[in-house]
């Protein structure tokens, strides 16, 4: 008997059958098992709920905002659905505008800033994972890591007064600080430096303080992933005959090569993240040439700094612009290492 609406159905045989049934059945209540799953483990799913809130309300509902960067937002009054389509005009303000000299400089001073701190401070935490690996005593090991993080957990407007205090002193802009005495005495800088004053110490100086204020914090990450090697594999490399820094360099490196990429992969998309606060609370007038960023710009523009002035559009832009050139940077810094060490984010 021959079946003329489906010819295949005479080629399969009755185990064939029941595996489609079966295919089907899983189909047909896979709905009715994930609410079992839910039911099950409805606290872990409790749990999820505020971390989805938070990510809705930050971060997806400003999504919205964007819309300014295309409406024309100089009165505030006027709410972004209301107001009058302005097309790509602050973007041409920004590129080749009004406001291109000090947004290309904003951008240049961005990216120095973050190639900077990631050429010079993307190392030190790892270094300082690999020093806390090898501390033998748990107790001394745990007080200099407490040590290490604490800077981190300093308020920001705290750092920047320690900061200028060391550098000024107790009078500001007259008698130099420790650091900045210290650093006239051995030839580093001239005599009678003001070093907040001046543009050419400003990077150099928010990028140490950065290092001093995030290592420690950021060793974490590393730390656990030299904790999650395999003690055999040091005692084969020992057996080997290999040094500590064989040891370093065979074992421990490839078996933190996954974190560090992925670690690196989240850096590269925060180069051009640079944020507002510590940058508005040092610099000055002076060393706008060097210290403007892009978050500051944004800031100056969109009227926080400057409320009779203020052009929404335009700062819109701007961060939008950044925050399009990050995605590539992500994007291709993924592309690469999955190219490249089969690890990748996505």
């Amino acid at each position: 008997m021959t079946n003329k609406y489906n010819p295949d159905l005479e080629k399969m045989t009755v185990d064939d059958i029941k595996h489609e049934q079966f295919l089907e059945e899983i189909e047909r209540k896979k709905w009715h098992r994930y609410w079992n799953t839910i039911k099950k483990d409805w606290p872990l799913y409790a749990m999820l709920v505020p971390v989805l809130l938070y990510f809705f309300i930050f971060r997806y509902m400003p999504i919205y905002g964007i819309l300014s960067a295309f409406k024309d937002q100089r009165l505030l009054t006027v709410s972004i659905g209301n107001s009058p389509f302005s097309g790509f005009y602050a973007f041409r303000s920004l590129v080749a505008g009004d406001y291109a000299k000090d947004f290309w400089q904003a951008f240049r001073n961005t990216f120095a800033i973050s190639m900077y701190g990631l050429i010079f401070g993307f190392p030190v935490p790892i270094i300082l994972a690999l020093f806390f690996s090898e501390i033998k005593s748990d107790v001394y090991r745990s007080i200099v890591q407490i040590l290490s993080y604490l800077p981190k957990f300093i308020s920001t407007v705290v750092i920047t007064s320690i900061i200028t205090l060391m550098l000024y002193g107790g009078t500001p802009h007259q008698s130099p600080g420790v650091i900045a005495d210290i650093l006239m005495k051995i030839g580093m800088i001239p005599e009678g430096s003001r070093m907040l004053l001046q543009p050419q110490y400003f990077r150099s100086i928010y990028i140490i303080s950065g290092i001093w204020e995030g290592a420690g914090y950021g060793s974490i990450v590393f730390f656990a992933a030299v904790m999650a090697i395999s003690p055999t594999n040091f005692e084969a490399a020992r057996i080997d005959g290999a040094s500590k820094l064989s040891q370093i360099r065979y074992v421990t490196l490839p078996g933190m090569a996954p974190t560090l990429t992925i670690m690196l992969i989240l850096r590269i998309g925060e180069i051009l993240t640079v944020g507002y606060e510590k940058v508005l609370l040092l610099y000055n007038v002076d060393t706008y040439s060097t210290a403007d960023v892009i978050s500051t710009f944004v800031a100056r523009v969109g009227g926080l700094m400057n409320p009779t002035g203020s052009v929404l559009n335009v700062a819109a832009s701007a961060d939008l612009f950044n925050s399009i050139i990050a995605m590539f940077l992500v994007l291709g810094a993924n592309f690469i290492s999955r190219r490249v060490s089969d690890t990748s984010l996505f």
